[in-house]
């Protein structure tokens, strides 16, 4: 069983059918849009997958923890974690209020700690067990405007290294990937003008990143770990 953070749109919900395709039954974390969950449960069901749609708050510690119990209970252990959930709250650092640091803080890092926390209960007494992060380009590249985002990320790659070389003689991976500028509802008020300084000259699709989720939840990466695949049309280069 796989549980993937943030899947009722964009990114996560992409990853969810790709792993589904690959095999994995999968739980549709959500927190709004319970519909759109819907529709991705349906959509891999219809292919022939399992699917299940779980409703939690992933900034909510005891919500995270019934979210677990509701999984094992109806599908089995985790044994794959893709935390997708994200959010943004854009302004210059001078004005960035102390509640729109600590949200995406709060979402994005501190989260993705609990949920991974979490995970490697069962991972660690399985001694298998995939994580995969989702970070940004923005981590290591600077932005303007984006303080808190990138210290998020930022934070995320740093922690996925970290717990990476904790768990590694257990045969449990912790992976990152770094989206660039990706089309889906999170960048959508995003200039275009940004698409421009990507050397690829088009923006990435929900399905880039996903394949690469994908293959880093599966067997094949058996022997990668702590590392972080930029999927950003060459942003980062």
């Amino acid at each position: 069983m796989v549980l993937v953070t943030g899947a009722s749109r964009g990114i996560g919900a992409a990853t969810a059918r790709a792993l589904a395709a690959g095999g994995w039954p999968v739980a549709v974390g959500f927190r709004n849009g319970a519909d759109a969950a819907g529709e991705v449960v349906s959509d891999i069901a219809g292919q022939g997958g399992r699917a299940l749609a779980v409703a939690a708050d992933v900034t909510d510690p005891a919500g995270c923890e019934r979210v677990f119990d509701e999984i094992e209970e109806r599908l089995g252990p985790v044994l794959a974690l893709v935390n997708n959930a994200g959010v943004r709250a854009d302004n210059l650092s001078l004005s960035i209020s102390d509640e729109d640091w600590a949200v995406v803080l709060e979402t994005n890092l501190t989260a993705a700690f609990r949920l991974t926390r979490r995970a490697l209960r069962g991972m660690l007494r399985a001694r298998y067990g995939r994580v995969v992060n989702v970070a940004s380009v923005v981590g290591p590249r600077a932005n303007p405007g984006q303080a808190n985002y990138a210290a998020s990320k930022a934070g995320v790659i740093g922690m996925t290294k970290t717990i990476a070389a904790e768990v590694a003689r257990k045969g449990v991976t912790v992976n990152a990937v770094a989206p660039g500028f990706i089309e889906t509802d999170m960048t959508a008020d995003v200039p275009d003008a940004v698409k421009d300084a990507v050397p690829a000259r088009r923006a990435g699709r929900p399905e880039d990143v996903a394949a690469c989720v994908r293959f880093l939840a599966s067997d094949d990466a058996a022997y990668v770990t702590g590392t972080t695949l930029y999927v950003d049309g060459g942003l980062a280069a």
